[in-house]
């Protein structure tokens, strides 16, 4: 099939100019593969950023406005400030490993395939087609 890619794409064959890696990179954006990678990502992202900002405010707020309870003792020394303090840097870990543990299991694959997709289709963008001029 004369002017078809190996790959099937139409204007990549010989003697078809290739589409530049602007033109790929736009129709990777719009791909569905590439919208479900953005809207995996933001089913996440989105609601534990919210979470983690509102626990956040609440210790600022708490430790402000009501510090007589921050004051109270839980264990010998330790109090509730003391606490809520460390609960925020577990928090910290747990909402990293989350993410990590998220990003492994429901979009690594995807879009390590859409990078392999891309790099495809890049492949020679910027080289002379079947030995004509470079641009």
């Amino acid at each position: 099939m004369e002017g078809a890619a190996v790959d099937g794409r139409p204007g990549s064959g010989p003697g078809e100019p290739r589409p530049s890696a602007a033109e790929i990179y736009l129709e990777v954006h719009r791909s569905a593969a590439f919208r479900e990678v953005r809207r995996r990502y933001r089913r996440f992202v989105l609601p534990a950023a919210l979470a983690f900002l509102l626990w956040y405010l609440a210790y600022v707020v708490a430790a402000t406005t009501a510090p007589a309870l921050m004051a109270r003792p839980v264990a010998g020394a330790v109090n509730v400030a003391m606490v809520a303090g460390l609960g925020q840097f577990l928090t910290t870990f747990l909402l990293t490993w989350a993410y990590a543990r998220h990003a492994r299991l429901r979009r690594d694959r995807a879009a390590l395939d859409l990078r392999w997709d891309t790099q495809e289709m890049t492949r020679g963008v910027g080289q002379p087609a079947a030995g004509g001029p470079v641009r």
